[in-house]
Formats: C-alpha cells, structure tokens, sequence
C-alpha cells in the first residue's frame, strides 16, 4: 500500500502527540510502509484510549460497555467536527441535487450522527426538523405526516418500524432517503422503495461509525460502495485478528481504516470489525478508488441496535441473575436475538434478563418501548446440540461460557 512516506511520517508524528502510548506499539523499523505499522484493535483501544480523561473542549459521546463494564468514550476535536460535517454535506448535496429538495427530517434515535444532523442539513441549505428518539412510534408517523419532508434521514430499524407502523407511508410526500447505521440490504432497499413509491436509487446507504466519521456511500451509478476521500481502507483476514478463518467467505474481508483527518481518534489501521464483501479498487472519474459490493456483518464482542451493543452489555445483565450460563448471539436482519443455555433460568429469569439488556444501554431501552425498535429477544437454550450443527455455527457470531467466582 503506497503513501508517501513524508505524509505517513506526518500522521505517525501526529498520533504520538495526541496518543503517547503509541510510540510502544512501534517497531525500532523506519515507519515507511503503512502494512507494517501495528493494527489498533479493540484490546489496545480498550486499554489506552475508550477509558482514559480527555480534553474538556472535545465533544466525548457514549456508547457501548466493554470488559472493564464501563461505556466507551469517544472524542471529537471542534477541527475533527468541522471534517465530519464538511464531508457529509458534499456527499449529501450531491446526491439531492437532481430533484428540488428544499425539507428534510432527521429520525435518528441518539448519537454523533443525530446530534449533527440538523447543522449538516441547514449546511447543504435545507429546512430541517429532528424527531426525538424518545417519542413513541405513532408520534413519529405523526410528524412525518404533518412535515411531509422531501428528504428523510434515518436509521433501517427505525424506518422498518415507521413503515409498519402506518397502512400509507407514501403520505408521507419523501422523495429521497439516507440510511445510516446498520445493514441495509438491496432486497430491504427494494421493499421500502416500493412502500414509499420511489425508485430505489433515490435511497442512499451510507456507511460510518462513530470513531472514524462518515466511512463510504453507495453510488448507484457504479453498483457498489465508494470510500470517502482521506481514508486509506484494508481488507483484514480473520485469521490476522486472531479469529476463527471460517467467520468470513473467501470474497469478505474484516475493515480496517487508515485516516488522514481524524485526530483525536487513533485511526491508523484501526480495525473496525465490520466484514465487507467485494473488497476492491475502481476507476471512478479517472482515478481508482476503493470500493465494496455490500456489507455484510459484524465480528467480534459488539453489534448494533439503535445504539452500539456489546457482549459485555449483555454479559452484565445476565449475570445479575445466573451463575453459570453460555450465551451465543445471533443477528438475523438487525434483530438482536440472545440465547442462554443455564441450569438455573427460569421463564421470569429470562424475562427481567430481556428487559435488564435492553435498559443497560437507557437510549435503547427507551426506544425498543416506544416501538421505534424491535425488543431484544432473550431465549432459551433447550437442546445445546442446535449451536453445533455446521448450519447453525455459521450464524453464531459470538460463543462466550462463564461462571462467577
């Protein structure tokens, strides 16, 4: 991967200032090749940077736990804002400029993404209105009815409850939609076109996360996905994260990212456990760029459900009620759903688990009661044979035993 060893030398330089842990993941070596330089995993994060005290001028935003059972803190410099704002309204703009948009309403539910969305609109020079998060589901068919948005920004979960929520959603009067936040299918893509009365390439899939900012957007023009200017994107095996090789098919890749803009984030090769699939570069305009078909899931400790979840979110409710269990999590179309195989659950144990999960994340909580999300289904083990069957293995996207001591 070749970058100019001046403008990597910068960047090295630049994480050492902001992250002086840094400089002891570096080899003795002349840090010249990008390929060379360590992967940022989720161990070194949880260990020097989700925990640690920042700057009181940076914006901190909450998510998941982790193994430590406190929430991750992530950070955004007033410079590292401004990049993220600027990078969504080019990318938005130009996507809304073929039809006269003039409105747009942002249905988000919580986070960096919703807390920005109003200015990132009114940047691109539209009137915009934010729905609550807090609302319940009816409330937001409501709103959407009386704004009638031209363009409408939300997550798949929220839109899939939305949509199920009215017999008529082409009163709504959307013409364009973006996506953020979770799968996105081309076959759920179709369906919700449909619904709408729309054509599909008026819905635009975009890809992002909270460390990293907005990350790719789908052009319908070139059939796949296309990475933002100033990220430098690797396709990761399992096997170099120390995972199972059977986790990906032979055309998916685990992503890493290499950032040039961000900076109080430590995003070089950061691993962000998202599997792309059609990993590669394209010509676009001239230039080659870097692309993917789709993506496809989640590896490791973490999904998301309106609001990062993790394993360890999960782990502490259960825990609060068995001493000994084993838990495998399953997604199946941004549905959450845990399985717990325990000599000590009961059908109420089972019951104040589900309902102690969905509240260790209180933005989650509130939303899965309003309708905005679908509940978070805790089940029953009752014959441990269905996890080992190769069929269902595939599915099984984490496997944790434990016991308290």
């Amino acid at each position: 991967m070749m970058i100019e060893k001046e403008r990597l030398q910068t960047k090295i330089n630049e994480m050492i200032t902001y992250f002086p842990w840094y400089r002891d993941y570096l080899s003795s070596m002349e840090p010249d090749d990008l390929l060379r330089l360590p992967l940022i995993t989720r161990e070194i994060l949880e260990k020097h940077y989700y925990h640690q005290d920042f700057n009181p001028a940076w914006k901190i935003y909450q998510t998941s736990g982790t193994s430590s059972r406190k929430r991750k803190k992530i950070v955004y410099s007033k410079e590292d804002d401004q990049e993220y704002l600027d990078k969504k309204v080019h990318i938005y703009a130009r996507f809304l400029q073929d039809k006269p948009i003039r409105t747009a309403m942002s249905d988000m539910g919580t986070g960096h993404a919703a807390n920005t969305a109003m200015e990132v609109f009114k940047s691109v020079g539209l009137i915009c209105e934010d729905i609550p998060y807090h609302l319940p589901v009816q409330d937001h068919v409501k709103l959407l009815k009386q704004f009638r948005p031209d363009c409408l920004y939300t997550m798949p979960s929220i839109l899939e409850s939305v949509l199920s929520a009215t017999d008529h959603p082409e009163q709504f009067g959307i013409q364009k939609v973006i996506l953020v936040g979770e799968v996105a299918s081309a076959q759920w893509q179709n369906k919700v076109a449909s619904r709408l009365r729309i054509d599909r390439k008026e819905i635009m899939d975009t890809y992002g996360s909270i460390e990293i900012g907005t990350i790719a957007y789908y052009s319908h023009e070139h059939g796949c996905y296309l990475f933002v200017e100033g990220l430098v994107p690797e396709g990761i095996r399992a096997e170099e994260l120390g995972l199972d090789e059977d986790l990906l098919r032979e055309d998916e890749r685990i992503l890493a990212l290499t950032s040039f803009s961000r900076k109080t984030f430590p995003a070089v090769r950061f691993v962000t456990y998202d599997v792309v699939r059609g990993f590669k570069p394209i010509h676009v305009a001239g230039k080659m760029v870097p692309s993917f078909k789709s993506l496809v899931k989640r590896v490791g400790t973490e999904w998301k459900h309106g609001e990062k979840i993790s394993f360890y979110d999960i782990e502490e409710a259960a825990f609060r009620y068995l001493d000994k269990a084993t838990i495998w999590i399953q997604v199946d179309h941004n549905k959450l759903l845990v399985w717990i195989d325990s000599p000590y659950i009961t059908d109420f144990i089972r019951k104040q688990i589900q309902v102690d999960i969905q509240d260790q994340i209180p933005e989650i909580g509130i939303m899965i009661r309003n309708g905005i999300l679908d509940e978070i289904q805790v089940n029953v083990v009752t014959d441990p044979k269905q996890f080992q069957t190769d069929r269902v293995k595939k599915k099984v996207i984490h496997h944790k035993q434990w016991e308290r001591h």
